[in-house]
């Protein structure tokens, strides 16, 4: 039976999503809200935080399934209100969101589940927390307790930086975010996303992949939302993928149920691969961006399949066919990203014959007829390949084509995968 769909969120994940689910053989009818200018054709003038809106909207037009793309409305309890009012909606309560919306609730999570992670300390008194830096020295890690859009983590390798950091999250720059504060132990290791689906009972991984986090080639400046993913990173194994099955995702699930939270949607795990084995950096409960666009570009079988059936509690029955070819996404910001950066700057972008990739929407949108950028993160060009060479030869050639007047972007995204 076909289905009408409303995807919630306006950046590159939405956009790689309703990519996807267009091309599914059971969609009726497609809808995006808010959505970006890559969108359009879909686009409903509904802000993703606008929870009441969107349940009107849902009942309104029958919507068959609702995904959600943000964490902002997964923590609002966007989930909780569809579900009240009758309808099909894929993504975790406001309960179980809270494994992103608190990093403190994540390690109480990771703690009763016995599952490998750095040492921690929670703390909502600055001088407390500068005198547990002062007693453990540096690295460590700085994090703001709540959500701060992927840039409220300090990665301090001196203590000079450490105490700057504790005093910029609890000064009130990430807002109430930052009223409560994690401290960690640094860990070494490389670093793979690795999102699953999940339907409260059974967890399924997607393709492993690699984010670059800083702004900046080598991995140097500031932490940004994402600057570009590739899939499979070569340090991945089928072994690893055994461990973290077994003393991950298992476990995990578990305690939700236990706690009264069972986890739908996506559970997106941020592991470090340390000299003793995977260990847990971060729990996301939502498609990561932009790794949304590489694990798209990969996935073989009918997404809106895979989320109706997860939606249901019978991912177990669901067909996960991922394609061989590596894949390549780099994200190209305006200038200025991460701070403040210019908007309105005028977009020309080539025709791309699908079978030689995609250019995903972020923060764009149509001016007066002429496209143009309106976010930070602008664009996220993504291609594929037999290998990694060919993937990233194949990405950055189309980044070539794209007309976008100081755009940046990094030149070594997945080089990482060349020296493994």
């Amino acid at each position: 039976m076909s289905k009408k769909v409303l995807i919630v969120g306006s950046g590159g994940r939405e956009h790689a999503l309703a990519w996807k689910i267009a091309q599914s053989p059971r969609l009726e009818k497609l809808y995006v809200a808010p959505g970006n200018a890559g969108t359009a054709e879909w686009n409903v003038a509904i802000a993703a935080n606008d929870i009441a809106r969107l349940v009107d909207f849902a009942l309104k037009e029958q919507i068959d399934l609702t995904v959600v793309g943000p964490e902002e409305p997964l923590s609002l309890g966007i989930v909780d209100a569809f579900r009240e009012a009758g309808l099909n909606i894929f993504g975790p309560t406001q309960a179980a969101s809270q494994l992103e919306g608190s990093k403190a609730f994540a390690k109480a999570v990771m703690d009763e589940a016995h599952i490998p992670t750095a040492k921690w300390e929670v703390f909502e008194d600055l001088q407390l927390a500068k005198n547990y830096i002062r007693s453990i020295g540096a690295p460590c890690v700085v994090k703001a307790d709540g959500l701060a859009a992927g840039k409220g983590v300090i990665v301090a390798m001196d203590i000079k930086t450490a105490l700057e950091a504790v005093d910029e999250i609890m000064d009130g720059k990430f807002g109430t975010a930052g009223q409560k504060i994690v401290i960690e132990e640094y860990l070494e290791g490389q670093e793979v996303s690795l999102l699953c689906f999940a339907d409260g009972f059974t967890v399924r991984p997607m393709v492993p992949v690699q984010d670059h986090k800083r702004a900046l080639d080598g991995d140097r400046g500031l932490n940004t939302g994402g600057m570009g993913t590739y899939s499979p990173p070569p340090v991945w194994t089928d072994a690893l993928e055994e461990i973290v099955r077994k003393d991950i995702l298992a476990p995990t699930l578990e305690v939700m149920q236990q706690m009264g939270t069972p986890f739908q949607g996506v559970l997106f795990i941020g592991l470090i691969l340390t000299a003793n084995g995977p260990k847990v950096l971060e729990y996301n409960v939502r498609f990561g961006d932009p790794e949304t666009q590489v694990v798209m570009a990969r996935l073989q079988s009918d997404l809106l399949t895979i989320l109706w059936d997860c939606s249901k509690g019978k991912l177990a029955e669901a067909e996960l066919k991922w394609s061989e070819k590596m894949a390549v996404c780099v994200v190209m910001a305006a200038p200025g990203y991460p701070q403040t950066y210019e908007k309105g700057i005028p977009l020309q972008l080539p025709a791309v014959p699908a079978a030689e990739g995609v250019i995903f929407h972020a923060g764009t949108a149509y001016k007066d007829g002429q496209l143009v950028s309106s976010g930070g993160r602008v664009l996220g060009v993504t291609s594929w390949g037999q290998n990694l060479v060919e993937a990233r030869k194949n990405t950055y050639d189309l980044v070539e084509k794209i007309s976008f007047p100081n755009g940046h972007f990094r030149s070594d995204i997945g080089s990482k995968g060349l020296t493994n």
